[in-house]
């Protein structure tokens, strides 16, 4: 993998910056986003009242808006990196394999992102009801629950393979 353009170098560092940052927002935004609620049911705690929920709403705006724009540039230079670096996937198999994780998750991901851009067109540019706002927030969460952890420890994985490169075909001489 030394012999790739300088083009590719900047997109494989837009894509790592921007994957670190998302996965990091990603896991802080996640923990934000349970603080509000009891264990079960998804009933908020004591401490959000009405009168707070607005606020805190505002607040979380800012996570929900960092994690969508990094997840985007991150999909967007990394595919933009496999293109422009012709890197040979048969003989970088981790390179295969994190491929194969970030496209399989990325549909479910943009569709998570679909009520992300909910959340913040309705908080940035109109006057929003709080509770509409954290109905959006619970459907996210419920509709596909598990998805966010198998999601994490994906990426997780993805970690470990750009540090070990498993699976890499070794050239004969």
């Amino acid at each position: 993998m030394q012999n790739i353009s300088k083009v590719s170098k900047v997109f494989l560092y837009l894509c790592t910056l921007s994957g670190i940052l998302w996965l990091g927002g990603y896991l802080s935004r996640l923990l934000l986003t349970y603080q509000l609620f009891e264990p079960r049911d998804f009933i908020l705690k004591q401490y959000v009242t009405e009168q707070n929920l607005g606020g805190i709403l505002v607040t979380m705006n800012s996570s929900v808006t960092f994690t969508m724009i990094f997840y985007l540039l991150f999909v967007i230079s990394f595919i933009l990196f496999i293109i422009t670096s012709r890197i040979s996937l048969k003989e970088e198999g981790w390179l295969f394999v994190t491929l194969l994780i970030v496209l399989i998750t990325m549909p479910f991901e943009l569709y998570l992102i679909s009520f992300d851009y909910k959340i913040v067109t309705k908080v940035f540019y109109s006057s929003f009801v709080p509770g509409e706002i954290l109905g959006l927030y619970i459907k996210r969460l419920k509709v596909l629950s598990s998805f966010s952890l198998i999601e994490i420890f994906s990426y997780c994985a993805i970690i470990f393979l750009v540090v070990f490169q498993p699976l890499k075909l070794k050239k004969q001489k």
